[in-house]
């Protein structure tokens, strides 16, 4: 009997193979030359690698088709979610270069560790079998795991490293639980049907072919499938790590996690509930609806009383987390583009705002409790500004990006007939206000206790921060061009 082996088709993968051959390169030549050359040529191997792999991404643009024996989408959906993840790694590239040297932290390392994330996280927006999506899962996990340890010198860092690694594990026994279940549901792990007969119909099939008195086994694995997710989003109550990791992490890491990890899971989240088990939204859709409630409330009420300024952003992003939901709630197309448009902006906004943060922490990171904020308008009145502008955008203020996101998706929940979930989104984010607002009148109207060391700019994190300030603004004026790049963002429609 004559083996048939699939076609290998790389260009789905293409930006994935591109960074993991760059985070080599950034390792091998850092072992060869050492300390012999000028050090920046480490971050600009990596930026390189990045603009690449977004270019890749671009290209796969309106050619919509499955890869690697179904086992990839290589859809203008991924296509957006890749260009994403290729900016946010571009961003705390530039943010990190002067932070890695003042903080002794290994260079090349640090960018191998990025690199292999934003590899990770764009398969995990490409996946189209879940198989592949664990592996996208774990890929970037591990990185992370690592990239969160990097300050070696401080206690704190490792504690964090240690309780995310601990959690996550666990969570990924669920998510993987979660795929046998599917599996042994379905008999198979692919999410498209790649060729005929039922051992190849996808759970796209399945669901089209089977009774909905036989789908409780898969509706079991689907409320797995989100406990495993909605840790790495950090929607409540798989939230319980974020506090921690984002306190110990690197600043840089902290707003590269805040962006990257939240787009790459809810990429998965997407893609498995608003489209494949779309049929099954009576059983999934109350869980999550549940879980977003709480997520906005618990995120928006805890933020309040933190004093510590990643902590509180921490929080700030569990209950952005519970935003984004009701757009996964609506599960229709303007709640998918919405979701998408929120969190590529709030990325930008994130990323900003922890570049403001790596800036003024100083070495160790030793300034970043809200005391030490008072009167940074008078010390440092660009970085304030800049400040100013993120948290206006984080909460929702009309004119910043963060408005528009939160319109999007709040419309979309009310269009599908879910206007009191949007209404408890609105009262959180008037709850969250509370705690931005916070943070300016202690730049604009305390005076500090003593005097503030000085906190030089470099030229890289001083353009990544007035990027993002930019973009925040502009996105909030004139974001119809995004919207409509996200509108067109679609779902791989059928094998």
């Amino acid at each position: 009997m004559p083996l048939d082996l699939p076609s290998v088709q790389l260009g789905g993968i293409g930006p994935e193979i591109t960074l993991t051959v760059t985070a080599l390169v950034v390792l091998v030549a850092d072992a060869i030359v050492g300390n012999r050359m000028w050090r920046w040529y480490l971050a600009a191997v990596a930026s390189v690698g990045l603009v690449v792999a977004g270019a890749l991404a671009i290209a796969a643009w309106n050619t919509s088709k499955l890869q690697l024996a179904g086992a990839i989408a290589n859809d203008d959906f991924a296509v957006f979610v890749k260009v994403a993840l290729a900016v946010f790694g571009i961003l705390t590239v530039w943010v990190a270069r002067e932070y890695v040297e003042h903080e002794a932290i290994e260079e090349s390392e640090f960018y191998a560790l990025v690199l292999l994330a934003v590899a990770g996280m764009m398969l995990m927006a490409a996946a189209a079998d879940l198989i592949v999506m664990f592996l996208a899962l774990e890929t970037f996990s591990i990185a992370l795991y690592v990239l969160v340890g990097s300050r070696r010198r401080s206690l704190e860092a490792q504690e964090s490293a240690m309780k995310y690694f601990l959690l996550g594990a666990f969570s990924s026994a669920f998510f993987l639980l979660g795929i046998a279940l599917a599996y042994g549901a379905t008999g198979t792990t692919n999410l498209y049907s790649v060729s005929q007969g039922v051992a190849s119909q996808g759970i796209t099939g399945f669901l089209g072919s089977t009774p909905a008195s036989d789908l409780g086994l898969l509706s079991l694995g689907a409320v797995l499938l989100i406990v495993g997710l909605g840790f790495k989003i950090a929607a409540v109550p798989f939230h319980m790590w974020t506090p921690d990791a984002y306190q110990g992490a690197p600043s840089p890491v902290t707003g590269f996690m805040a962006a990257a990890t939240k787009i790459a899971a809810f990429a998965a989240i997407l893609r498995l509930f608003d489209a494949i088990l779309f049929p099954l939204r009576w059983d999934w859709r109350p869980l999550v609806i549940g879980i977003a409630i709480v997520t906005m409330i618990a995120g928006s009420v805890a933020a309040i009383v933190q004093e510590d300024v990643k902590r509180m952003l921490a929080y700030s992003s569990i209950a952005h987390a519970g935003f984004v939901l009701t757009g996964v709630i609506a599960a229709n197309d303007q709640g998918v583009s919405g979701a998408l448009f929120y969190l590529a902006t709030y990325g930008l906004t994130v990323v900003g705002a922890f570049a403001v943060i790596a800036v003024l922490a100083g070495r160790d990171e030793r300034r970043v409790r809200l005391t030490d904020y008072k009167g940074l308008f008078y010390d440092h009145p660009l970085l304030a500004g800049a400040l100013t502008l993120f948290m206006l955008s984080l909460g929702g203020v009309p004119v910043t990006s963060g408005f528009i996101g939160k319109l999007l998706v709040f419309g979309a929940a009310v269009n599908a007939g879910y206007a009191w979930v949007s209404v408890i989104g609105v009262l959180a984010s008037s709850v969250a206000m509370f705690f931005y607002l916070r943070v300016m009148v202690v730049m604009y109207m305390q005076e500090g206790d003593e005097a503030r060391p000085a906190s030089s700019v470099g030229s890289l994190a001083g353009g990544v921060i007035a990027l993002c300030a930019a973009a925040t603004v502009f996105f909030g004026l004139a974001w119809g061009p995004l919207f409509e790049v996200a509108q067109k963002a679609t779902f791989f429609a059928g094998g």
